[in-house]
């Protein structure tokens, strides 16, 4: 595996090693001794799978206490995946680091606690499945603005006016008015 540093040094693309022949493919996603030696220290709780039509946005969320880390990948398709500094004391707080991460390139994203998470299916639909480091909390679950001028996100919306959101998206806070981390 490989491991490289975004925009944001702790938000980390993780390439794998994929073994490929006549009869398809094998890789690891997740090996605790490799990211281990990266500085990925994570022990994961809950595995989530989720499935979007093309133009759905789904974010930007976090869990004011319970954070979660998040590792994601796309088994279908393609989306590019943003990743939003919440951690007042960062020296990148309220910067963002976006990836795209698809079915063909097998990449994953690790975002660690702190950090708000979303993103935007780029294709005709997407699959994800994250692994976290903590439980979903809905009575501390958050949601940043996705258009906050402050974070200003350069999402990849061609031939769309607005994305397709949920009520609870579309009703995002702004980062000047959002609970953020010490």
């Amino acid at each position: 595996m490989k491991f490289r540093e975004t925009r944001i040094p702790d938000v980390v693309v993780v390439e794998p090693d994929v073994h490929k022949d006549s009869r398809g493919f094998f890789m690891e996603t997740w090996h605790e001794r490799l990211f281990d030696e990266a500085g990925i220290h994570a022990r994961f709780l809950q595995d989530n799978y989720t499935k979007s039509s093309s133009g759905t946005l789904r974010g930007l969320h976090y869990q004011i206490q319970k954070p979660q880390g998040k590792l994601i990948r796309v088994v279908v398709g393609e989306a590019f995946d943003v990743a939003v500094d919440l951690r007042q004391s960062s020296p990148t707080f309220g910067q963002w680091a976006g990836e795209t991460l698809s079915a063909a390139n097998k990449r994953s994203l690790w975002i660690p606690p702190g950090f708000a998470h979303g993103f935007i299916v780029t294709g005709d639909s997407a699959e994800m499945v994250y692994r976290c480091t903590d439980y979903y909390s809905r009575q501390h679950e958050r949601t940043l603005r996705w258009d906050d001028e402050d974070v200003a996100i350069n999402w990849p919306l061609p031939d769309l006016e607005q994305p397709v959101l949920s009520a609870k998206d579309a009703a995002g806070v702004a980062l000047k008015d959002a609970d953020v981390y010490a």
